[in-house]
């Protein structure tokens, strides 16, 4: 199966931010919105980094709470992995895997059009499995 199964189920909205906000309007934009990341775009909507709730704990960690008040281009990650529609969800678990991170932006011809995060791969292998054990079960049944 395919990230596009996944963007199907969940939505493709993508909450996105501007490189000046300030840590705190993430950080409420994140509570607000109950997500764990924002990509961060341009003026013309391109994807120039990803800000995630951890990227806000060592900010904090390293800054103390004087953190809060800087901008996100500061604190963001800018060399942001991808993956596509197209790509499985198993190669995509293992970028996440690989790279030790929660989200990750879908791309389609340099825009972005969804994002996964690794919940949403989860969600989607146990229904998989259940699904596998379902359709195991009734063969055995009728064999």
């Amino acid at each position: 199966m395919s990230v596009a199964s996944i963007l199907s189920s969940k939505g493709r909205e993508v909450i996105t931010t501007a490189p000046h906000k300030t840590l705190s309007e993430i950080a409420q934009l994140l509570s607000l919105r109950k997500i764990g990341a924002v990509i961060v775009a341009d003026t013309q909507n391109k994807l120039i980094g990803i800000i995630s709730e951890r990227d806000i704990v060592r900010a904090i960690a390293q800054k103390g709470a004087s953190a809060l008040d800087d901008v996100v281009s500061i604190h963001m990650t800018s060399k942001v992995v991808t993956t596509s529609e197209h790509e499985s969800v198993h190669a995509t678990l293992e970028k996440m895997t690989a790279g030790r991170f929660r989200h990750l932006p879908v791309e389609e011809n340099g825009n972005v059009v969804g994002i996964v995060s690794i919940g949403d791969i989860v969600k989607f292998r146990l229904a998989e499995v259940e699904h596998e054990h379902s359709a195991m079960r009734d063969y055995i049944a009728t064999a």
